[in-house]
């Protein structure tokens, strides 16, 4: 409840992330109030510069707004919003069918991952059952897209710090599995394959084993010189190794999961945790960092590469026969109620929260995105550093896609 008492101009302008004029930089009225001698001692010299919103630095449209003394860092302030899309609005005159390809945008790296995600929220709602085979399948797509989500990564990680080649190695994997996701489903990266109920159509012929041969390539010769490239490289380690540190309780404290969260040293994992599907079927480890610094957020990562061909190839082995989408299409008059289901993305924990009034489209949709907990880490993890590490921190610790952020 309110005190009936007005904030002061000053409070609300900030409440509301008004800007004030520093020369030709506009910034937060919270950096307005910096004044020179804050924050590590030295000449008492501040710099306000922005990074972005379109700058090799940032993955997608994000702006730094960063506060510097000589060349440290003494302020970070994200500045989002460029991408939004009103997604969570938008949807609530949707059938729930028509929001499955529309989340596939959140995070475009992990499209298969945030379809999953709201049909099996709508199943739960509706008490949909889904043929095993589909649901081996459905463990199967969220592997592969990890693995090339990750390759991504790794290939930026080296892009982010003056390496080239290592991107080059990572694309040429990514073709093979972007050809295969396309073989399958129709499209390279935004699929539409999930369906309420299973997938919209089983693999091809051929295609199980030309997925095989994909997975011995990468785990036999493209992850050795991924390591050899760039993760064991001694000028690679010199720039990553204690930067952008983030203890296990800050992690904690501000809701990172995924990669981000397992480099602090934290075992939590959602297909070990949290079960869904069937991953309690399968045998695979939860590769976790010792140091919370970007290397060992990279080298989470890596290994869990290896981990998710691990598991794809138990899927082959027990993947069962028989149809892959429900008889008959199901009546998606949901029941009243409030639903939440989560899966882990490569990067981390998607969330969707809908609340059913029965009718078949939601009454509120909320979408948990990982990157949005992390870009808040960005501040802890840059202060006190230099401003190429604060390039290191944004690019290689929480691996941000935009989309998801600003939905």
């Amino acid at each position: 409840m309110g005190t009936g008492k007005r904030a002061a101009p000053q409070d609300s302008a900030m409440a509301n992330g008004a800007t004030t004029r520093d020369g030709d930089v506009a910034v937060p009225t919270g950096h307005a109030a910096l004044k020179p001698g804050d924050g590590d001692p030295g000449t008492g010299n501040l710099m306000i510069i922005n990074m972005g919103p379109q700058h090799p630095s940032t993955h997608g449209v994000l702006r730094l707004i960063v506060t510097l003394e000589g060349e440290i860092v003494v302020k970070v302030v994200p500045d989002i919003g460029y991408l939004h899309r009103n997604f969570e609005k938008i949807v609530e005159d949707w059938a729930y069918p028509g929001i499955i390809p529309f989340a596939d945008r959140n995070d475009y790296l992990a499209a298969i991952t945030n379809e999953l995600v709201v049909c099996l929220a709508v199943e739960k709602m509706a008490q949909v059952e889904v043929p095993p085979r589909a649901t081996y399948l459905r463990v199967l797509f969220s592997e592969l897209q990890r693995i090339l989500s990750h390759l991504l990564y790794y290939g930026t990680a080296g892009m982010d710090i003056g390496a080239f080649t290592p991107f080059m190695y990572a694309f040429r994997e990514r073709e093979w599995g972007y050809t295969l996701m396309e073989r399958a489903t129709g499209a390279r990266m935004l699929y539409g394959y999930n369906r309420v109920g299973g997938l919209r159509n089983d693999v091809p012929d051929l295609w199980l084993s030309e997925l095989e041969k994909f997975l011995d390539f990468v785990e036999r010769q493209g992850w050795p010189e991924y390591m050899g490239l760039l993760v064991e490289n001694q000028i690679y380690v010199e720039r990553t190794k204690g930067v952008g540190k983030i203890t296990p309780e800050q992690a904690i404290a501000w809701g990172a999961s995924g990669p981000m969260l397992r480099g602090t040293g934290v075992p939590w994992d959602l297909r070990k945790t949290q079960p869904y599907l069937v991953y309690d079927k399968f045998t695979f480890d939860v590769p976790v960092g010792q140091n919370g610094d970007v290397y060992d957020m990279l080298m989470v990562r890596m290994l869990e590469i290896k981990e998710s061909i691990r598991i794809i190839r138990q899927v082959l082995r027990a993947l069962p026969g028989g149809g892959v989408l429900t008889k008959g299409r199901p009546i998606l008059r949901t029941r009243p109620g409030d639903y939440y289901s989560r899966v882990e993305s490569p990067r981390g924990e998607v969330g969707v929260f809908l609340v059913s009034d029965g009718t078949g489209k939601p009454y509120r949709l909320k979408w948990r995105a990982p990157s949005f907990c992390h870009l808040q880490l960005i501040p802890l993890m840059a202060v006190g550093g230099k401003l190429a590490d604060l390039i290191a921190s944004v690019g290689l610790g929480p691996d941000i896609v935009m989309g998801e952020v600003d939905r």
